[in-house]
């Protein structure tokens, strides 16, 4: 099996890659800044058609995953860099699968729970989910991340692949123990006594473990009357509050500094990136992959939580 992963040189396309390229399979990454790796990487620059293009031929998925990093500020130039980068990555992507004689038979499209609508009342699912909308009362930066995720994913639906199936992949944050993750920054945090709730501690933690991630992926791979939105969650969001708690216990610390908003506000501003990645509920699950069968190995915070951080400690 030959898959294609445009834009899979950060830390998810490299979870990807590398369990590709363990279980055997032909993995070749599209990247602008081309880089020595177990896997073929051939250069890209998301925006015009190229002699990349020839990769595509015969391959059997593409992973779609390009888009400049949100964990930044979100200045007017990065806001184009983000939106664009993932709209015209899709766009052309979609242009070249057309063009193929023998286009890929799946295209899984990166998106983020972020589509959906902060809220604490109920799970957004497939079926029941509210897709967020740009709402006054909302900050402004939330209704970016909102405009950006439904942009990404209208540029998919727009582009004509009668041959090739497409899923839309809507991804909770995956929890690895490799550096420099979202799981890694996290563990820091509990490791130096400062992983207390963040704000009211009352928002929800969407994620999934990155070995569920993976089993999803090929599971959606093998499962071909799968298309559409698919949500990559866990079946168990928690409130911030009690998230970081159960991380605490996992790691063996007894001390977690909260931090309030205004502490945040000034945190994200001296580190560049932006509280809406911590204090949007994001209580996001999905009812299709259970549906079709698909069982969690990590269902439980607290289970994962203990994997990851003993999976870490084994790692250095």
């Amino acid at each position: 099996m030959k898959i294609v992963l445009p834009g899979g040189s950060g830390q998810v396309g490299t979870l990807l890659a590398r369990a590709f390229h363990q279980a055997g399979r032909e993995v070749v990454v599209l990247s602008r800044k081309p880089a020595t790796a177990l896997w073929r990487v051939v250069e890209w620059d998301a925006e015009t058609l190229g002699n990349w293009t020839s990769e595509l031929e015969r391959a059997d998925v593409v992973i779609n995953l390009a888009g400049r990093s949100v964990n930044c500020r979100y200045t007017a130039e990065n806001r184009r860099l983000i939106k664009e980068s993932r709209v015209k990555s899709t766009r052309i992507l979609g242009a070249a699968i057309a063009r193929a004689s023998h286009p890929p038979r799946l295209w899984l499209q990166s998106s983020t729970a972020t589509i959906y609508a902060h809220r604490y009342d109920a799970p957004n699912t497939e079926a029941a989910g509210i897709l967020g909308v740009s709402e006054p009362t909302s900050p402004d930066t939330w209704n970016f991340s909102i405009d950006v995720a439904t942009a990404w994913e209208e540029a998919l639906n727009e582009s004509t692949t009668p041959s090739t199936r497409k899923i839309i992949l809507r991804s909770a944050m995956v929890m690895s123990p490799d550096r420099g993750g979202i799981f890694d920054t996290l563990r820091t945090l509990v490791r130096y006594g400062l992983g207390g709730q963040s704000g009211d501690g009352r928002q929800y933690v969407s994620w999934i473990h990155e070995q569920d991630f993976i089993r999803a992926i090929d599971w959606l791979i093998a499962h071909e009357e799968l298309e559409g939105a698919i949500n990559l969650a866990a079946p168990n969001p928690l409130p911030n509050a009690e998230f970081m708690r159960t991380l605490r216990t996992a790691w063996g610390s007894s001390i977690g500094l909260p931090a309030t908003e205004w502490m945040l506000e000034i945190g994200a501003f001296f580190l560049r990136t932006e509280t809406e990645l911590i204090l949007k509920s994001r209580r996001v699950v999905s009812n299709r992959l259970p549906e079709s069968g698909f069982e969690f190995q990590f269902p439980g915070w607290a289970e994962a939580a203990r994997d990851l951080c003993n999976r870490w400690r084994e790692m250095n």
